[in-house]
């Protein structure tokens, strides 16, 4: 929404809603708009929630990734990235390891067909990658969200454990890795951004 009200755009900014599951939904936005990149970033990302209803939270964040790669081998995308979590490396919850699966499933599309040539024509020319970083502030599921809301209905501020860390990144900065991954990735990488030093939940909640 903030983007279709920026004057200085020179591109069409176009809304679609539907489910990344839906071979046909996504396969039929592929061809109408002639897509070169696809960001895969649709994930159920609530822990708590993810391991209360894990069929959903696999379906989504799993299957939605083969889909994805599928049409976009298909299609003939010039990249296809999977935004991925920090959650995915030693996952110990449902929502960690839904993740992990999907890296897999890219990582397994980039080996099978990495663009290459044979008599002088391109087999495939899709590239596959995955960038993992942590908790984004203010996003959607973010721990910030949390404490304001407790904040406003007068306490207390709840942490799972005083000596959890975390790393943390404005979503603007997010943005612009992740766009900076896309000029750089050529396929198979797992790229892994720098969220600088961790900050301790404690002193995060304290703080606020």
């Amino acid at each position: 929404i903030e983007l279709s009200k920026n004057t200085n755009l020179v591109c069409q900014i176009v809304f679609k809603l539907g489910d990344c599951t839906n071979k046909k939904f996504i396969d039929s936005i592929f061809k109408e708009y002639e897509i070169e990149m696809v960001f895969h970033a649709a994930a159920y990302k609530h822990v708590p929630i993810v391991e209360e209803n894990p069929l959903s939270g696999i379906s989504n964040n799993v299957i939605s990734t083969l889909t994805i790669c599928e049409a976009s081998l298909k299609n003939n995308l010039k990249k296809m990235i999977l935004i991925s979590s920090d959650k995915a490396v030693r996952p110990t919850n449902v929502m960690g390891a839904s993740k992990r699966l999907a890296e897999q499933i890219v990582l397994d599309f980039a080996k099978k067909y990495k663009p290459t040539l044979k008599d002088k024509k391109l087999i495939s020319k899709t590239s596959f990658s995955l960038v993992r970083f942590g908790n984004v502030l203010g996003s959607s599921g973010s721990v910030i969200p949390l404490f304001k809301k407790q904040i406003r209905e007068g306490g207390p501020l709840t942490i799972t454990h005083k000596k959890i860390i975390r790393y943390f990144m404005t979503l603007q900065e997010a943005a612009l890795l992740v766009l900076h991954v896309a000029g750089i990735s050529d396929g198979g990488e797992v790229f892994l951004l720098d969220m600088g030093k961790p900050v301790s939940i404690q002193y995060l909640a304290e703080q606020m």
